[in-house]
């Protein structure tokens, strides 16, 4: 193998090790969830990698996902996810992502997504208005990190 082929094959590898490794998650938006809870997310914090994918499951009806709060540089959608339908995200920029269901946010429909395992913007997400029931979960959800 000549170097020139050597190099473009690194190259190549390079610029599809991302891809190649990310995973991807189903979290699934429900009603009530086995422990009881109710108008939940499945997990109320997910740890994920860079460039690993969520998808949001409409699991029960009446859900959908609004980031509220995430990193400064996060290109993230301008509008919730539209109400009963699934939605996916890939996440390339680490840091907390805080996302919650529009109808539901005043009785604590709020979750986490820890990207890359960086919590440096725990302070702007702690800091982000919540409504309800989930003032009391954020404060919780933070403190377990």
């Amino acid at each position: 193998m000549n170097r020139f082929t050597l190099l473009f094959t690194l190259i190549a590898l390079l610029f599809t090790h991302n891809n190649a490794i990310s995973a991807t998650y189903d979290v699934d938006m429900l009603n009530k969830r086995d422990d009881g809870e109710k108008m939940v997310y499945s997990e109320d914090i997910l740890y994920i990698d860079l460039n690993d994918t969520v998808n949001w499951l409409t699991t029960s009806p009446g859900h959908n996902v609004e980031f509220i709060s995430a990193p400064e540089t996060a290109d993230l959608p301008k509008k919730p996810s539209k109400v009963n339908k699934e939605f996916s995200y890939t996440f390339d920029v680490p840091g907390i992502y805080l996302y919650q269901c529009s109808p539901h946010k005043s009785m604590g429909m709020i979750a986490l997504v820890i990207v890359g395992e960086d919590l440096s913007n725990i302070d702007d997400i702690a800091s982000t208005r919540v409504v309800g029931k989930s003032k009391k979960k954020l404060e919780a959800l933070l403190a377990s990190l």
